[in-house]
C-alpha cells in the first residue's frame, strides 16, 4: 500500500507522527516520508532518531498548516497525506479562539486545497471524540474540520483524490492526557478528579496508528472511520496509578462532558458496524455499496437510536488492565512502576 509512495504527515513531530514513521518504516519501503511541522526543536530531536542524510527516507519541512503556499511546496510529488496537526488544548482554545479557528479550520482548508493542487491521491484527517456534539470550542473547530474533509470529495472534480476522516478517543499517555497528569499529582498525595462518574474512550498509540494506516487501504472517500475501543472510568485510572492517594472531587470544568461520544443517534442512521470498527457514510455512498466491499466480514447498518458512548460502552477496562496498558505503552517511570505494582483491582 505504501511501498514506493511519498507520504506527508502534518504535525509529524508529535507522538502520533513519530509512531507512524516507525510503523511505516517497519512494514513498508516508502519512497519518502515528509515531516511537516512548525517546531524546529522537535524536528531536530526527531532527526537524532531518523537522520535526514540519505540513510533514511525521511525529510523534514518547517511549515505551518496556516501557510497555503508553503503547504503546496511541501506536497509536490506527495501521494498520501496524514493530517494530524491541530490546536488541541481545550482551555487554550477557549482563551485563544481565533488561533484555534486559524489552525483547525482554515488550516484544514489549506491542507485540502494544497492536496488537490498537488496531485495527492489520498488524505486522511485525524479527528477526536470531542468533535461529536461539541461543548467546547476545540470540539467545534474539529467538527468543522471534519465536515470540510468530507465535503472536499464533492468538489474534487476530475482529480483522483479521496478524503476521509478517522475519529477516536483519548490516546493513552499523550501529552495533556489524564495518565501523565495523575502520575505527576501522585507526589502530592491527592489526585483531583472532576467527577467520579466520568468515563472516557481509550486507545493506545500503536492501535491508533494501525487503524489510520488500515483506513488508507479501505477508504472510498467521505467516510468517518471509528474504531471499536474500550472505555475506562477516570476513577479507575486514579486507582491504577496512585492507589495510596486520596481522591478529591473538584467539579466538572467548563466545556467538559461526563461521557464522550464517537457516534450520535443521528449518525447511526448512516453508520455501518463491522466487527472491529464503524464507518459513518457520506450521503454520496450507499450502504449496499460499502457492505459489498466488506470482504465477507460481518457488517450491518446501525439502527436509529444507537449511540457509541464511553459511558454505555460494552467494554470497560478494569484497574488491572489499565495497569498492564500503562506498563506496555508508556515510557518507563520508576515511581509509576512502583504504584502499578502496588495497585490491586477494586
Amino acid at each position: 500500500m505504501l511501498n514506493d509512495k511519498t507520504i506527508l504527515i502534518t504535525g509529524g513531530t508529535g507522538s502520533f507522527g513519530r509512531q507512524c514513521v516507525a510503523t511505516i518504516l517497519e512494514r513498508y519501503v516508502p519512497r519518502k516520508i515528509i515531516i511537516y511541522s512548525r517546531d524546529e526543536l522537535k524536528q531536530f530531536e526527531m532527526q537524532q532518531v531518523w537522520p535526514d542524510d540519505g540513510r533514511t527516507p525521511i525529510r523534514y519541512f518547517i511549515g505551518d498548516v496556516r501557510d497555503l503556499p508553503r503547504l503546496r511546496r511541501a506536497m509536490e510529488g506527495v501521494d498520501v497525506v496524514i493530517h494530524t496537526a491541530a490546536f488541541k488544548q481545550v482551555p487554550a482554545a477557549e482563551y485563544n479562539p481565533f488561533e484555534a479557528v486559524k489552525t483547525n479550520i482554515l488550516g484544514s482548508q489549506n491542507v485540502i486545497e494544497a492536496a488537490m493542487d498537488s496531485g495527492v491521491r489520498k488524505v486522511v484527517a485525524l479527528s477526536t471524540d470531542k468533535a461529536v456534539a461539541p461543548t467546547n470550542l476545540y470540539g467545534a473547530t474539529k467538527l468543522a474540520a471534519d465536515k470540510l474533509f468530507i465535503a472536499a470529495n464533492n468538489y474534487r472534480g476530475t482529480k483522483q483524490i479521496k478524503f476521509s476522516v478517522v475519529r477516536y478517543g483519548n490516546v493513552m499517555g499523550s501529552r495533556g492526557s489524564v495518565i501523565p497528569y495523575f502520575q505527576k499529582k501522585r507526589a502530592d498525595g491527592v489526585i483531583p478528579i472532576t467527577d467520579e462518574r466520568m468515563t472516557r474512550f481509550n486507545i493506545t498509540l500503536r492501535q491508533a496508528v494501525d487503524f489510520v494506516l488500515g483506513t488508507l487501504s479501505r477508504m472510498q472517500g467521505g467516510e468517518v472511520f471509528v474504531p471499536r475501543i474500550p472505555s475506562y472510568r477516570v476513577l479507575d485510572v486514579a486507582r491504577a496509578i496512585a492507589p495510596e492517594c486520596r481522591i478529591e472531587i473538584i467539579g466538572i470544568r467548563p466545556g467538559e462532558k461526563l461521557h464522550e461520544e464517537l457516534i450520535t443517534p443521528n449518525d447511526a442512521m448512516s453508520t455501518i458496524a463491522y466487527q472491529d470498527h464503524f464507518v459513518i457514510l457520506p450521503s454520496v455512498l450507499r450502504a449496499r455499496q460499502v457492505l459489498g466491499t466488506s470482504n465477507g466480514r460481518r457488517a450491518h447498518l446501525c439502527e436509529y437510536g444507537f449511540t457509541y458512548n464511553s459511558g454505555s460502552n460494552e467494554r470497560f477496562l478494569n484497574v488491572e488492565e489499565i495497569q498492564t496498558l500503562i506498563r506496555e505503552n508508556l515510557p518507563y517511570d520508576p515511581n509509576q512502576e512502583d504504584s502499578v505494582r502496588a495497585a490491586k483491582p477494586v
